[in-house]
């Protein structure tokens, strides 16, 4: 290698470690970019019904979203904090409930496998303090609500939680302004012959996200309409705190419907332990409606991600992003199939062609017949 390819080479590898270094930044800034599109989607289809200057339907949509909010938390905010506290209050008679039908269970397997003198001692050993061994609710609230100020404590002390909210709000409002701006000073980083294939690479993962943002908050109202009417037909008690967390927690793939199992089903094993298994019938179905189903309806024209690779997305950028990669794991995974399928696959692997490799077989002499 001559001295240019060694610069050449020196310099890229400075440029890995600097990102690498700043990988914290360059999530946030994919954070903002992904609000930005948001905020982006939302303005395109204003000036499709009302033609308008992009400021002013930029602020509309801001003031129309402030107020959407406000009015949602001001609704919602209120009987779901009192909900979610009583859910917290009756988590652990659901835990000694489920304890009891455990040691139930024990027992009667063991009576039939050893007879009836060895199933109180099988109990014994495996829940030595019996069913009441566990906190009353009062004490599991004061001891949840104790650990929570601490963590606001530190938070407070700390400060970063609160300027990073500031700075991805900040870049994503600076971004929803001038998008065009910001995507060609982008551009202009790629080298001049390929700046007309990045423009339009770029357009696709923007449509790429336009559409994930919308189908997800379709398919995310969906599934909180499901598990509350599906509650209610159960007569699962706390069914507006149950399904938000449903909605919510759909955010997060494979992760978050899982979690969103605990709670529902706690709530109906007080009442009884087959309703707690309908609860989770009921998850479960409503899952495959929306993986096989709604997500296929309302992203018919979005980037189709395999639950393998989508698995694989999560545990890769939390790994190297924490909680933050987790969120984002999903909008990342979309930009990078759009990148590979249009730069790696269509730009390179199938224009490649070894032409050294068919002059090697043409000066190769024929088997002979």
């Amino acid at each position: 290698m001559k001295l240019p390819q060694w610069l050449g080479l020196a310099a890229l590898m400075a440029a890995v470690v600097l990102l690498w270094t700043l990988k914290d930044v360059l999530i946030h800034c994919f954070a903002a970019v992904v609000l930005a599109m948001a905020l982006c989607t939302l303005v395109g289809r204003l000036r499709q019904r009302l033609p308008m200057p992009r400021p002013l339907a930029l602020l509309v949509c801001l003031v129309g979203l402030a107020l959407v909010i406000g009015i949602g938390a001001a609704i919602v905010v209120p009987p779901f904090t009192t909900q979610f506290h009583q859910l917290l209050l009756q988590l652990p008679a659901a835990a000694r409930e489920l304890k009891s039908l455990a040691i139930q269970s024990i027992n009667g397997i063991s009576g039939m496998v050893y007879g009836s003198g060895t199933a109180a001692s099988w109990s014994e050993r495996l829940f030595p303090d019996g069913v009441n061994g566990w906190p009353d609710g009062s004490a599991l609230a004061s001891g949840l609500g104790g650990s929570l100020q601490g963590l606001l404590g530190l938070a407070g002390n700390l400060g970063s939680g609160l300027v990073q909210i500031v700075f991805v709000i900040a870049v994503s409002l600076m971004v929803a302004v001038q998008p065009q701006a910001y995507r060609e000073v982008a551009i202009l980083l790629v080298p001049s012959f390929y700046r007309r294939r990045a423009r339009e690479i770029l357009l696709q993962c923007g449509d790429a996200l336009s559409s994930w943002m919308v189908g997800l908050l379709i398919s995310s109202l969906c599934v909180a309409v499901l598990a509350g009417i599906g509650l209610s037909l159960l007569g699962v008690r706390l069914v507006m705190a149950n399904a938000l967390l449903a909605g919510l927690l759909n955010v997060i793939p494979n992760v978050g419907p899982t979690m969103s199992t605990i709670f529902p089903m706690a709530m109906a094993l007080l009442d009884a332990p087959w309703k707690s298994l309908a609860v989770l019938g009921l998850y479960v179905v409503i899952q495959h409606l929306e993986s096989y189903v709604i997500t296929p309806s309302v992203m018919h024209h979005q980037v189709k991600l395999l639950p393998g690779l989508t698995l694989t997305a999560q545990f890769v950028f939390t790994v190297l992003f924490g909680p933050l990669g987790l969120l984002l794991a999903l909008p990342l995974a979309v930009v990078l199939q759009v990148l590979i399928r249009e730069v790696v696959i269509h730009d390179m692997l199938d224009r490649w062609k070894p032409a050294h490799r068919h002059r090697l077989n043409r000066q190769l002499p024929h088997p002979a017949r």
